[in-house]
């Protein structure tokens, strides 16, 4: 919309110009020599904008040059009223319309809860974006690149939400709604950014989930120490990925497919909260199978950790996770059932 706006401002400069220059050059000619290029060109000028001094010196004796005199007044007129239409459609839409958009988006973004913040949208933090995006969690971005969250918003349809700042800095997060996330991913290039975001966050909000990117090992232990529950070394992880598709290309395929979001059929975790009707009850008692046909790949309990291909006899406690497999549409009927009290 922007665009189309500059291209009709530099169309109607493009045609006030034209006008100017054939107006000159008709004058330079019809005058026989008596006016020079610039002296007619001039002239052009100060009749197509109506300021008009005095005509040229003996132009009555050019009757021709007085006819398209008067055909640039006309001319001048109605170019000039689309010019200044065009630039004020420009202004409006480049200016005033750019502060209503950050003011309705700083809207949007005081009425989120339980979103997730993400610090940062640039090689890595594009990943996190799409993905968050493809489930349809809520979300927003803080970025110092104007132009890389422009180039987002696009590839978004116009709906990301983002904050334009700093991450390190308090002001930035609280603008995000930190203290209201539910979530926290700092994907910053520098991990002593990624640190004081990551210690901000949990300053803010005690409660928030903290996932930090670590591009150096040896300071995940200082990440972790300032308040992230995890951490993700980018170069590890790809060097597991890489020795993983040259021995079993089968199980990363199968196992990328299952984690992608965009796929119907997916991994996922479930917990067992305060007041479930499947707490206290076995896997046999629950009906996970017969309702929503996903299959329990594992358990997780804080207590005891990850229970793999659990028994149809386990019983299921108040903060259990269940790790499941199947299509989208079960997973959230399931997620349905287990809240339901």
């Amino acid at each position: 919309m922007f665009e189309l706006a500059i291209r009709r401002v530099l169309s109607a400069l493009g045609l006030l110009v034209l006008i100017i220059l054939l107006g000159g050059i008709a004058l330079y000619y019809l005058g026989h020599g008596e006016y020079s290029l610039a002296r007619s060109v001039y002239f052009a000028v100060i009749t197509i904008s109506t300021v008009g001094f005095a005509e040229l010196p003996h132009l009555a004796a050019h009757p021709a040059a007085r006819l398209v005199t008067g055909l640039m007044i006309i001319a001048g007129i109605g170019t000039i009223a689309f010019f200044q239409s065009t630039l004020t459609a420009l202004l409006i839409e480049g200016v005033i319309a750019k502060v209503f958009r950050r003011r309705r988006m700083k809207n949007k973004i005081a009425s989120l809860a339980d979103h997730m913040v993400i610090a940062g949208c640039g090689r890595t933090g594009k990943y996190i974006v799409e993905e968050l995006h493809a489930i349809g969690q809520s979300f927003v971005v803080i970025e110092q690149d104007e132009a890389l969250l422009g180039r987002l918003n696009e590839e978004l349809g116009g709906k990301l939400l983002y904050v334009l700042g700093d991450a390190t800095e308090d002001h930035t997060l609280v603008a995000a709604g930190v203290e209201r996330a539910r979530g926290v991913v700092s994907a910053l290039a520098d991990d002593r950014d990624n640190l004081f975001v990551t210690l901000s966050a949990r300053s803010l909000n005690p409660q928030a989930r903290i996932v930090s990117k670590a591009v150096e090992i040896q300071n995940e232990p200082k990440i972790l120490k300032a308040g992230a529950n995890s951490t993700v070394s980018p170069n590890r992880m790809g060097g597991i990925r890489l020795v993983s598709e040259l021995v079993r290309p089968k199980v990363t395929q199968f196992l990328d497919q299952m984690l992608r979001v965009t796929k119907n059929l997916r991994f996922e975790e479930l917990e067992i909260p305060q007041g479930s009707s499947f707490a206290g009850r076995t896997l046999r008692e629950v009906p996970i199978r017969d309702k929503t046909n996903l299959l329990v790949v594992a358990i997780y309990e804080p207590a005891g950790g990850y229970i793999y291909n659990p028994s149809p006899d386990h019983k299921l406690e108040v903060g259990t996770q269940l790790i499941v497999m199947g299509e989208v549409p079960s997973v959230d009927k399931l997620r349905e059932m287990v809240d339901a009290r």
